[in-house]
């Protein structure tokens, strides 16, 4: 017979923490926009005006979406002058940007 391996115990409520923290930034990249906005800023800084241009996302869904973004704390802005700057802020998401890049956009064309 072989003895079992024991693993460390796992403390149910750092997970059930880290549960909720990976369920709030999923539900915050689950919009399509606020998706699109987070791929572009995940390249680099844009202004708001960038980001209209690239996207083709109208100025009051923009601001929406942008606003949400900024709510959750995924976001950082930078002004200059009248324009607003906007870049990715949590790390995190960059990570799992490039996951969702890499299995629905890596060469694939054929879904």
């Amino acid at each position: 017979m072989t003895e079992a391996v024991s693993s460390p115990k796992l403390d149910i409520e750092v997970m059930r923490a880290a549960a909720d923290q990976a369920t709030g930034l999923l539900r915050t990249l689950s919009n399509p926009d606020r998706l699109l906005l987070l791929c572009q800023l995940s390249q680099g800084e844009k202004s708001v005006g960038e980001l209209e241009a690239l996207l083709g996302i109208l100025q009051p869904t923009l601001s929406q979406q942008l606003g949400v973004l900024r709510q959750e704390d995924v976001v950082s802005t930078r002004r200059a002058g009248k324009q607003i700057f906007y870049t990715v802020k949590d790390p995190k998401v960059v990570v799992i940007l490039n996951q969702l890049y890499s299995i629905f956009c890596g060469g694939r064309h054929d879904r």
